[in-house]
């Protein structure tokens, strides 16, 4: 299945890893992780790791993100991952490179690169990354098993969500074996400071749930201000706020910001997707996000989410 992209590698000494803007920790565990296996695998080569980071995150990279000149990706090849649209890579710079590829777990939405691995059968794209390393039997360090590792508990909530395989389970023993301390992730993970802990106790009394069994919150300008923390905070770190309340079967949190109103769609029941999709979005079937115009938009959102429960029809 990666023979194409293994060529790719193969070929190029000078190679760009680029993956989705405000990375989750699945964007920059494949990240972090492919750039340590083809390091190892390929010690001639040239790689570096571009775009922005997450405060959220922060832990799991060793170094800052390279920065690089714009002449570093002549004769390059980019490789592109964990991103399902072109409007979302951090750092357009990729369209400079020589040749391009990506590795993806996304419900396909167009093609970004010259040669593509999509398969929404994994998890996370860490999986998928990991696979490859697998089938080609590549370099892969504790180091970069451990960030890879880290991405596949992040995306599939600690191997709780339905994504969650017996293939699943198959690459993430092969991770392990690698020799990393898990119980590191997990205290990096899952302990916070006492203001984001005080935080989502504020979002909890902020859920308004509405008669079809939707749930969400809406935080605007002013508000986010308020708070003091980023937007990727209030958006995608406070979503899941609702998950576990009895009476919700699908839920979006909107968080208004200079460039827009960030949505973030989850659900236990149902493909929301398509709803993502519709207002310019996208993601998994259930777990997807949109950047949106204004308050208007994401209310006919909402009402999308709703004529959705009540309709019915789970994945």
């Amino acid at each position: 299945m990666f023979e194409k992209i293994i060529a790719l590698i193969e070929k190029y000494d000078k190679i760009i890893i680029h993956r989705h803007q405000k990375p989750d920790g699945d964007a920059l565990g494949s990240q972090l992780g492919l750039l340590g296996i083809i390091r190892d695998s390929y010690p001639e080569k040239q790689v570096y790791a571009v775009g922005d980071m997450t405060p959220r995150y922060a832990f799991m990279a060793s170094a800052p993100m390279d920065e690089i000149d714009d002449s570093t990706y002549e004769g390059a090849l980019a490789i592109i991952l964990d991103t399902s649209a072109k409007e979302l890579i951090s750092d357009s710079r990729y369209t400079m490179a020589e040749a391009t590829a990506r590795l993806d777990h996304h419900l396909f939405v167009e093609k970004i690169a010259d040669e593509e691995v999509t398969d929404s059968s994994f998890e996370s794209c860490c999986g998928l990354v990991a696979a490859m390393a697998m089938e080609a039997g590549l370099s892969v360090s504790a180091a970069s098993a451990k960030a890879l590792y880290t991405g596949m508990i992040t995306d599939s909530g600690r191997f709780r969500y339905s994504s969650t395989t017996a293939n699943t389970f198959r690459v993430a023993a092969f991770l392990i074996d690698k020799g990393f301390d898990t119980a590191d992730i997990y205290r990096n993970l899952y302990s916070d400071e006492l203001f984001f802990i005080q935080l989502r106790a504020k979002f909890v009394l902020r859920i308004n749930v509405t008669p079809d069994r939707v749930g969400y919150i809406y935080t605007t300008k002013e508000e986010a201000a308020e708070y003091g923390a980023d937007s990727f905070t209030l958006s995608r770190g406070m979503v899941n706020v609702m998950s576990e309340v009895k009476g919700i079967d699908s839920w979006v949190n909107f968080t208004e910001t200079e460039s827009g109103v960030l949505c973030e769609i989850r659900s236990s029941l149902y493909n929301i997707n398509p709803i993502a999709v519709k207002y310019g979005g996208g993601g998994h079937q259930m777990a997807s996000g949109a950047t949106l115009k204004d308050r208007e938009e994401a209310m006919s959102l909402l009402e999308d989410l709703n004529a959705l429960g009540r309709e019915g029809g789970r994945v």
